[in-house]
């Protein structure tokens, strides 16, 4: 399992896909499938059954996980590639295209 790039709570734009040029905040993360969830992007509609906590049932839109390396971070409306490097004995993650620590 390789390391991702991307923590929750990025902001990112969708670079490859139907979803291609949509923007959103990563809301989760599963590291394991690499994939992760950005708000707003990739909607689904779940057919629900009626239950306790949705007495009414019906459809819902919700959003489904999408591939990482469809993705790419965003850093001042600009995307850009991330680098790791050591600053003060820690490991911190920069923006390759403006070689500022994010």
């Amino acid at each position: 399992m390789a390391k991702l790039k991307l923590k929750t709570g990025d902001n990112v734009r969708v670079i490859a896909g139907d979803q291609k040029g949509k923007e959103g905040k990563i809301t989760r993360v599963f590291a394991e499938k690499n994939r992760a969830i950005v708000e707003g992007v990739n909607l689904v509609s779940k057919h629900t059954k009626p239950s306790a906590q949705n007495p009414q049932g019906g459809i819902v839109k919700k959003e489904a996980s999408l591939d990482v390396s469809n993705l790419a971070l965003l850093e001042d409306g600009n995307v850009t590639k991330v680098g790791y490097r050591l600053e003060d004995g820690k490991k911190v993650r920069f923006s390759k295209k403006s070689d500022k620590a994010i």
